[in-house]
Order: C-alpha cells, then sequence, then structure tokens
C-alpha cells in the first residue's frame, strides 16, 4: 500500500475528497441521483409499453411554461454559481446577493411550476388520469420538493457567505438543475 493509498484510507472519503463542498452532501446528491434515474427509467419503460397513453398525455402539458421554467432554472444555477465564486474570493457581500437571486428565480421556478400545475388540475388532469400523469406528477413534484428544499438551504448558507458552505449548498443545487434539464426532454418534449 502506498502513502497516498493510506492518506486517502485515513480521510475516509477516497474519491469524494477532491470535489467541492461538503463530502456528505456528494453522498446525499448522489443517492438523489440514482432516486430520480429510477423514477426517469419507469417513465421511459412505462411510455415503451404505452406509447398512445404518453403521446397524449403530452399534449395536455404546457410547453411553455415548463420552457419558462427550463430557463428560470438554469439561470439561477449560474446565479448560485457566481455566489460560489464570490465565496471562493472571500467576497461574501456579492456570494449573498447571488445567492438571493438564485433563491429569487427559484421560487420563480416553484410559482411557474405551481401555475403549471393549476393549469392541469382545472383541466380535470390529476394522478389518476392515466399512467403518464401518475407519473409526471410523482417525477415532476418530487423534483418540486427539492427546489424548496435547494432554496431553504441556499438561504442556510448564504447567511454565512462560507467558501465551502456556499458550495456545499450550491453542489444541492447543480444537482436540481441537473435533473431538471434531463427530466424537461424526456417528460415534454421526447415522443
Amino acid at each position: 500500500m502506498s502513502i497516498a493509498d493510506c492518506e486517502q484510507e485515513e480521510s475516509g472519503w477516497g474519491v469524494l475528497e477532491g470535489l467541492p463542498g461538503d463530502p456528505m452532501m456528494w453522498v446525499l446528491v448522489f443517492s438523489e441521483l440514482v432516486a430520480f434515474g429510477l423514477f426517469f427509467g419507469a417513465f421511459i419503460v412505462a411510455r415503451a409499453v404505452r406509447p398512445a397513453v404518453f403521446a397524449s398525455g403530452q399534449t395536455a402539458l404546457d410547453l411553455t411554461l415548463a420552457g419558462c421554467n427550463t430557463v428560470v432554472l438554469v439561470t439561477s444555477g449560474w446565479a448560485a454559481a457566481k455566489g460560489a465564486a464570490s465565496a471562493r474570493a472571500a467576497d461574501g457581500r456579492r456570494a449573498r446577493l447571488w445567492l438571493v437571486l438564485a433563491m429569487v428565480l427559484g421560487v420563480a421556478f416553484v410559482t411557474i411550476k405551481l401555475v403549471e400545475y393549476a393549469h392541469e388540475i382545472g383541466a380535470g388532469i390529476d394522478l389518476e388520469t392515466s399512467v403518464f400523469f401518475t407519473l409526471y406528477f410523482l417525477l415532476t413534484g418530487f423534483h418540486l420538493l427539492h427546489v424548496c428544499l435547494g432554496i431553504v438551504i441556499l438561504a442556510v448558507v448564504c447567511r454565512r457567505a462560507d467558501p465551502v458552505h456556499v458550495e456545499t449548498g450550491t453542489v444541492f443545487w447543480h444537482m436540481i438543475d441537473l435533473v431538471w434539464i434531463v427530466m424537461f426532454p424526456i417528460v415534454y418534449l421526447v415522443r
């Protein structure tokens, strides 16, 4: 065993050690990505089994609101990244401003998603409408809960704007971005 192997073994984190933020956040992120991956897998398999139901369901979705939400969330991720860069540069004030912008955009995402849900529910669409809408509401609802949790995490790390804490919070926020970037085409676009 080499000295590097011993040092890596002593830290207990191995491959996670070189990543930004707290290694436990990466454990959480990887576990959440597995959960979302299973949801995506179920969605894709169900679409392969019932393509007509999924095609019909997709036509009832509001592509404009979903597209706006994509722009909002990606912009929010950019603001969070700017916040992390500012925190690393020891500019706590600027880091907090960027994080507040990321949170405001996160709230905008939640608002737009709730408006989209209201339109669907108003049209008589719910969890029991079809297998498409069961999976749609579960998948997007699970993501929406993560957005809300991410806003809370950003608010907590924003208070001190410490580089490690900000990086830890933005790691979670970027996971939320990544999931939506994968979810948007799978749920709304691919037929």
